[in-house]
Protein backbone atom coordinates (compact mmCIF):
# COMPACT_ATOMS: atom_id res chain seq x y z
CA UNK A 1 0.00 0.00 0.00
CA UNK A 2 2.99 2.29 0.61
CA UNK A 3 5.77 2.43 -1.94
CA UNK A 4 9.38 1.94 -0.83
CA UNK A 5 10.27 5.53 -1.76
CA UNK A 6 7.21 6.85 0.07
CA UNK A 7 8.07 4.90 3.22
CA UNK A 8 11.76 5.81 3.14
CA UNK A 9 11.10 9.55 2.73
CA UNK A 10 8.57 9.50 5.56
CA UNK A 11 10.86 7.50 7.84
CA UNK A 12 13.78 9.90 7.32
CA UNK A 13 11.62 12.90 8.18
CA UNK A 14 10.03 11.12 11.16
CA UNK A 15 13.38 10.06 12.67
CA UNK A 16 14.81 13.56 12.36
CA UNK A 17 11.74 15.17 13.92
CA UNK A 18 11.62 12.63 16.75
CA UNK A 19 15.32 13.10 17.53
CA UNK A 20 15.03 16.89 17.76
CA UNK A 21 15.00 18.02 21.42
CA UNK A 22 11.43 18.59 22.57
CA UNK A 23 9.24 18.12 25.67
CA UNK A 24 8.82 14.36 25.21
CA UNK A 25 12.43 13.33 24.68
CA UNK A 26 13.73 15.78 27.28
CA UNK A 27 11.36 14.22 29.81
CA UNK A 28 12.63 10.78 28.83
CA UNK A 29 16.18 12.05 29.39
CA UNK A 30 15.36 13.56 32.78
CA UNK A 31 13.53 10.48 34.04
CA UNK A 32 16.25 8.17 32.77
CA UNK A 33 18.97 10.26 34.40
CA UNK A 34 17.24 10.47 37.76
CA UNK A 35 15.49 7.10 38.06
CA UNK A 36 17.37 4.75 35.77
CA UNK A 37 17.10 3.18 32.36
CA UNK A 38 13.92 1.16 32.80
CA UNK A 39 11.79 4.10 34.04
CA UNK A 40 13.11 6.25 31.18
CA UNK A 41 12.26 3.54 28.65
CA UNK A 42 8.79 3.03 30.18
CA UNK A 43 7.93 6.72 29.93
CA UNK A 44 9.33 6.92 26.40
CA UNK A 45 7.31 3.93 25.23
CA UNK A 46 4.18 5.54 26.65
CA UNK A 47 4.87 8.72 24.68
CA UNK A 48 5.42 6.71 21.50
CA UNK A 49 2.27 4.57 21.85
CA UNK A 50 0.29 7.77 22.45
CA UNK A 51 0.92 8.58 18.78
CA UNK A 52 -1.57 5.86 17.83
CA UNK A 53 -4.46 7.99 19.13
CA UNK A 54 -3.39 10.84 16.85
CA UNK A 55 -3.07 8.38 13.97
CA UNK A 56 -6.67 7.27 14.54
CA UNK A 57 -7.89 10.88 14.48
CA UNK A 58 -5.94 11.52 11.29
CA UNK A 59 -7.32 8.38 9.63
CA UNK A 60 -10.92 9.27 10.51
CA UNK A 61 -10.68 13.00 9.81
CA UNK A 62 -8.57 13.01 6.66
CA UNK A 63 -10.35 10.01 5.13
CA UNK A 64 -13.69 11.74 5.68
CA UNK A 65 -12.39 14.87 3.98
CA UNK A 66 -11.15 12.92 0.96
CA UNK A 67 -14.49 11.12 0.66
CA UNK A 68 -16.50 14.31 1.06
CA UNK A 69 -14.50 16.70 -1.07
CA UNK A 70 -11.14 16.61 -2.83
CA UNK A 71 -11.15 20.40 -2.51
CA UNK A 72 -11.40 20.13 1.28
CA UNK A 73 -8.44 17.73 1.29
CA UNK A 74 -6.45 20.21 -0.80
CA UNK A 75 -7.35 22.97 1.67
CA UNK A 76 -6.18 20.78 4.54
CA UNK A 77 -2.86 20.24 2.78
CA UNK A 78 -2.44 23.98 2.28
CA UNK A 79 -3.26 24.74 5.91
CA UNK A 80 -0.99 21.90 7.05
CA UNK A 81 1.82 23.18 4.86
CA UNK A 82 1.47 26.66 6.32
CA UNK A 83 1.52 25.24 9.84
CA UNK A 84 4.70 23.25 9.15
CA UNK A 85 6.40 26.35 7.71
CA UNK A 86 5.40 28.28 10.83
CA UNK A 87 6.84 25.53 13.03
CA UNK A 88 10.01 25.55 10.95
CA UNK A 89 10.49 29.30 11.32
CA UNK A 90 10.02 28.94 15.08
CA UNK A 91 12.63 26.16 15.20
CA UNK A 92 15.12 28.24 13.18
CA UNK A 93 14.68 31.14 15.61
CA UNK A 94 15.04 28.90 18.66
CA UNK A 95 17.99 29.46 20.97
CA UNK A 96 18.19 25.72 21.55
CA UNK A 97 17.64 23.87 24.79
CA UNK A 98 18.98 24.73 28.18
CA UNK A 99 20.81 22.45 30.55
CA UNK A 100 19.24 19.03 30.91
CA UNK A 101 18.67 18.40 34.57
CA UNK A 102 17.57 15.31 36.47
CA UNK A 103 13.91 15.19 37.43
CA UNK A 104 12.92 14.80 41.05
CA UNK A 105 13.23 11.12 41.86
CA UNK A 106 9.73 10.52 43.22
CA UNK A 107 8.74 6.83 43.40
CA UNK A 108 6.64 5.56 40.52
CA UNK A 109 6.02 2.13 39.03
CA UNK A 110 6.99 1.36 35.45
CA UNK A 111 3.31 0.96 34.56
CA UNK A 112 2.48 4.35 36.03
CA UNK A 113 5.33 6.00 34.11
CA UNK A 114 4.18 4.32 30.89
CA UNK A 115 0.62 5.56 31.42
CA UNK A 116 1.90 9.03 32.30
CA UNK A 117 3.81 9.21 29.01
CA UNK A 118 0.83 7.80 27.10
CA UNK A 119 -1.56 10.36 28.55
CA UNK A 120 0.83 13.29 28.16
CA UNK A 121 1.17 12.58 24.44
CA UNK A 122 -2.43 11.52 23.73
CA UNK A 123 -4.05 14.67 25.14
CA UNK A 124 -1.57 17.15 23.68
CA UNK A 125 -3.52 19.25 21.14
CA UNK A 126 -0.29 20.40 19.49
CA UNK A 127 0.57 16.79 18.61
CA UNK A 128 -2.92 16.29 17.15
CA UNK A 129 -2.48 19.33 14.94
CA UNK A 130 1.01 18.19 13.94
CA UNK A 131 -0.21 14.75 12.87
CA UNK A 132 -3.03 16.28 10.83
CA UNK A 133 -0.42 18.45 9.09
CA UNK A 134 2.41 15.94 8.74
CA UNK A 135 0.85 12.63 7.70
CA UNK A 136 -1.29 13.81 4.74
CA UNK A 137 1.65 15.12 2.75
CA UNK A 138 2.98 11.57 2.36
CA UNK A 139 -0.38 10.24 1.21
CA UNK A 140 -0.86 9.60 -2.52
CA UNK A 141 -4.63 9.50 -3.19
CA UNK A 142 -4.03 7.98 -6.63
CA UNK A 143 -2.72 4.84 -4.91
CA UNK A 144 -6.11 4.36 -3.26
CA UNK A 145 -6.99 3.42 0.33
CA UNK A 146 -6.12 6.77 1.86
CA UNK A 147 -7.11 5.54 5.32
CA UNK A 148 -4.79 2.55 4.93
CA UNK A 149 -1.88 4.76 3.92
CA UNK A 150 -2.48 7.05 6.90
CA UNK A 151 -2.70 4.10 9.30
CA UNK A 152 0.56 2.60 8.02
CA UNK A 153 2.34 5.95 8.17
CA UNK A 154 1.14 6.47 11.73
CA UNK A 155 2.32 2.97 12.65
CA UNK A 156 5.75 3.62 11.11
CA UNK A 157 6.00 6.87 13.08
CA UNK A 158 4.99 5.12 16.31
CA UNK A 159 7.50 2.28 15.84
CA UNK A 160 10.43 4.56 15.11
CA UNK A 161 9.48 6.79 18.05
CA UNK A 162 9.30 3.75 20.35
CA UNK A 163 12.76 2.64 19.22
CA UNK A 164 14.36 6.09 19.53
CA UNK A 165 12.76 6.85 22.90
CA UNK A 166 13.83 3.43 24.22
CA UNK A 167 17.42 4.08 23.13
CA UNK A 168 17.24 7.55 24.64
CA UNK A 169 16.01 6.13 27.95
CA UNK A 170 18.70 3.44 27.92
CA UNK A 171 21.55 5.87 27.16
CA UNK A 172 19.98 8.81 29.02
CA UNK A 173 22.98 9.46 31.26
CA UNK A 174 25.45 9.67 28.38
CA UNK A 175 23.12 11.68 26.13
CA UNK A 176 22.23 14.11 28.91
CA UNK A 177 25.89 14.67 29.74
CA UNK A 178 26.69 15.27 26.05
CA UNK A 179 23.90 17.83 25.69
CA UNK A 180 25.06 19.61 28.83
CA UNK A 181 28.66 19.70 27.54
CA UNK A 182 27.51 20.82 24.09
CA UNK A 183 24.74 23.39 24.64
CA UNK A 184 24.74 24.41 20.97
CA UNK A 185 23.89 20.86 19.88
CA UNK A 186 20.20 21.42 20.59
CA UNK A 187 20.27 24.66 18.60
CA UNK A 188 21.75 22.96 15.55
CA UNK A 189 19.26 20.12 15.81
CA UNK A 190 16.48 22.71 15.94
CA UNK A 191 17.87 24.41 12.86
CA UNK A 192 18.05 21.14 10.98
CA UNK A 193 14.50 20.23 11.97
CA UNK A 194 13.31 23.75 11.13
CA UNK A 195 14.75 23.44 7.63
CA UNK A 196 12.98 20.10 7.19
CA UNK A 197 9.68 21.56 8.47
CA UNK A 198 9.86 24.45 6.02
CA UNK A 199 10.84 22.21 3.10
CA UNK A 200 8.01 19.78 3.85
CA UNK A 201 5.53 22.62 4.28
CA UNK A 202 6.50 24.24 0.98
CA UNK A 203 6.35 20.84 -0.73
CA UNK A 204 2.87 20.34 0.67
CA UNK A 205 1.62 23.75 -0.47
CA UNK A 206 3.17 23.44 -3.94
CA UNK A 207 1.58 20.03 -4.43
CA UNK A 208 4.84 18.41 -5.56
Amino acid sequence: MLTAAQTFAFLLAAVLLTATPGPDNLMVLSIGMSRGRRPGIAFGLGCAIGCLSHTLLAVVGVSALVAASPTAFTLLKWLGGGYLVWLGIGALRSAGIGRVGAAAAEPASLTRLFLKGLLANAINPKVVLFFLSFLPQFVVPAQGRVEGQLALLGLVFTLQAALLFSLLGYFSGSVGAWLNRTPRAGQWLDRLAGTVFIALGLRLVSGR
